[in-house]
C-alpha cells in the first residue's frame, strides 16, 4: 500500500474549532501553482525559484499525514504500519537515487559505521573554535576539518576563520555578510549566472548589486565588471565569484578578475571577494597546475563549498572559510553558550562534521584527487557519447557539467531528475556515475528522442490525411 494511504486509513483527530474573526483576503499556495506542462518557458531555472511571485513549478508535492492512535488498531499493528511506510519510502529512494543525473550530489557514502550517533542530539552551537556549555558536541571533528580545508586553500591555521554550514546557501549569505560589515558602503558585483542565494543575499542586506552578463561559456563578463568598477569608483567593492556556475558550470577567472580590480584603481583594501565554490570549490584545488587555482595566497577574502555535493554525505552541509582578520567585524560573545558566535544559524548540526571528517580521513587528499580526476574522465566520456549519436552538447575546460539539448519528454526529465533552464540541460558527472550508468542514460535519452520524433512524423501524417478527405 502506498504510504500516503498507510497514513489517511487511521482516523484523524477532529479539527479545533477557531472563534469567529472577521474573514480576511487569502492567499492561496496551489492559486500560484503553475500546471501548463508543456510551456518550456515557464519551467523554472536550475536552483533559481523568485525569491517573490508566482512559484513555478509542475508538480505539486503530497502530504504524508502524521499516523494518529487508533482505537481499533493495537500498538502492534500501529507499528508494524508505520514500518510498512518507512520501508516503501526507502524503496522510493532508492529508485530515485538510481536515476539521478542532474543535481551535484554525491549519493556513493557509507556511514554505516556512524550510525549509532543518531542516538545523540549533536549541537555545535557558537564558535567552533570556543566550546559552550553545551557538551554534546563534535568541535573536534569540526575543526580538524576546516584545518583540512585551511591547508586545501592555502591559509595558515592561525589566520582564517569558519565554521560547517548547513549548505552551500549558507556560505555565501555569510561570506558576502562579512564582505558587507568590512565594507558597509560597498556595492555588490556578481554575475547573471551565479546562484540565485547570491542576490538574495544582497536583498537581506539591502545592498547595492550590480548584476554582470556573462560570456557565452557562462563566466563572468570581465570588460562589463571593469567598467561597473570605474563607474562606481566611490565605493568599494563586494565580490563573489563562481568557481562552478550551477547550469555550465563555468569558472570565473580570479586571477583576472584581480588585473580587472588593479586597473579599475582598487586596492586590495578596497574589495573584498567571495568564491562560490558549491560543487567545484572542492575539485579545483586536484586540477592541473596551470588552473586559475583558489588560493587564500591571493587576496580574496572567502571561499565557500557545500560537503554534501562533491564529499556526499546524509544532510546537506558545507564549508566556510574566511580570513579571521576579518570576521572580528561581526563576532560577538554570547553569555547565554558562554562561547563567541559569529555563525548565521546558531544551532548547527553536530552530525555533519563527523560526516565531513569520516569520508576525508578515510580518502585523504589522494583519494579526492583520484575521484576528480574519474569525474572529469567520466564527463568527457559523457561528452563523447553524445556526440556520438548526434546530439549537441558543451563542455567547459574546468568542468565536469555536461550540456546538453533538453529532451522533450517532460517524463524523461522527471524519470532522471535532470536540471533544465530554457533549451538546455545538463548532466553533473559525480563519483557515483560510472561508465554503466551513463551507457544506460544515454541509450534512454535517444529512444526518447525517437519517440518523439516518430510522434511528431505521425501528427504530419495525420494531418496530411485529414486534408485529403477534406479535398475529397
Amino acid at each position: 500500500m502506498d504510504p500516503v494511504e498507510l497514513a489517511t486509513s487511521c482516523t484523524m483527530p477532529p479539527v479545533l474549532s477557531r472563534s469567529a474573526v472577521a474573514e480576511q483576503p487569502k492567499t492561496l499556495r496551489s492559486a500560484h501553482l503553475k500546471v501548463d506542462t508543456y510551456n518550456v518557458a515557464a519551467v523554472a531555472p536550475y536552483q533559481a525559484m523568485p525569491i517573490a511571485g508566482p512559484v513555478i513549478t509542475h508538480h505539486k508535492s503530497t502530504a504524508l499525514p502524521v499516523v494518529e492512535p487508533h482505537p481499533e488498531m493495537t500498538d502492534e499493528e500501529r507499528e508494524a504500519r508505520i514500518a510498512e511506510m518507512i520501508d516503501n519510502y526507502m524503496k522510493k529512494l532508492a529508485e530515485r537515487t538510481h536515476h539521478h543525473m542532474g543535481y551535484p550530489y554525491n549519493l556513493e557514502f557509507d556511514y554505516g559505521l556512524l550510525e549509532g550517533l543518531t542516538k545523540f542530539s549533536i549541537n555545535n552551537l557558537g564558535d567552533p573554535f570556543i566550546e559552550s556549555n553545551y557538551g554534546v558536541h563534535s568541535r573536534e571533528f569540526e575543526v580538524g576539518v576546516l584545518n583540512w580545508f585551511a591547508r586545501l586553500w592555502e591559509i595558515d591555521e592561525e589566520e582564517y576563520w569558519g565554521y560547517i554550514t548547513t549548505c552551500g546557501t549558507e556560505g555565501n549569505l555569510h561570506g558576502i555578510l562579512v564582505g558587507r560589515e568590512n565594507f558597509p558602503d560597498g556595492i555588490m558585483y556578481a554575475s547573471a549566472e551565479s546562484h540565485y542565494s547570491v542576490f538574495k543575499a544582497a536583498r537581506m542586506y539591502r545592498m547595492q548589486a550590480e548584476k554582470i552578463s556573462t560570456l557565452e561559456s557562462g563566466e563572468i563578463n570581465y570588460d562589463e565588471l571593469k567598467a561597473a568598477l570605474i563607474a562606481n569608483q566611490g565605493k568599494p567593492a563586494v565580490l563573489n565569484l563562481n568557481i562552478g556556475t550551477t547550469v555550465k558550470g563555468a569558472v570565473d577567472d580570479l586571477d583576472r578578475v584581480l588585473e580587472v580590480l588593479k586597473e579599475a584603481g582598487y586596492p586590495e583594501d578596497r574589495f573584498f571577494i567571495h568564491c562560490d565554490g558549491a560543487l567545484f570549490g572542492m575539485m579545483m584545488p586536484f586540477l592541473r597546475s596551470d588552473a586559475p587555482m583558489v588560493t587564500f595566497r591571493k587576496p580574496i577574502g572567502s571561499v565557500s563549498v557545500s560537503g554534501h555535493k562533491f564529499v556526499g554525505a546524509p544532510v546537506p552541509c558545507g564549508v566556510v572559510i574566511t580570513r579571521f582578520k576579518y570576521v572580528m567585524a561581526l563576532s560577538s560573545d554570547v553569555e547565554y553558550l558562554n562561547s563567541r558566535d559569529a555563525t548565521i544559524m546558531g544551532s548547527r548540526n553536530g552530525h555533519a562534521p563527523i560526516y565531513l571528517w569520516y569520508t576525508l580521513t578515510r580518502k585523504g587528499y589522494e583519494g579526492m584527487r583520484r575521484d576528480v580526476e574519474r569525474c572529469m574522465r567520466n564527463a568527457h566520456v559523457l561528452k563523447q557519447m553524445f556526440e556520438s549519436a548526434g546530439i549537441r552538447t558543451m563542455l567547459n575546460e574546468l568542468s565536469n557539467t555536461v550540456v546538453f539539448e533538453r529532451p522533450k519528454e517532460e517524463a524523461f526529465v522527471r524519470k532522471w531528475q535532470l536540471a533544465c533552464e530554457g533549451d538546455i540541460a545538463h548532466v553533473v558527472v559525480m563519483p557515483n556515475i560510472t561508465v554503466e550508468k551513463l551507457e544506460e542514460f544515454v541509450a534512454d535519452y535517444v529512444q526518447s528522442r525517437a519517440r518523439v520524433a516518430i510522434a511528431a512524423a505521425k501528427r504530419v501524417a495525420c494531418e496530411a490525411k485529414a486534408a485529403e478527405e477534406l479535398d475529397a
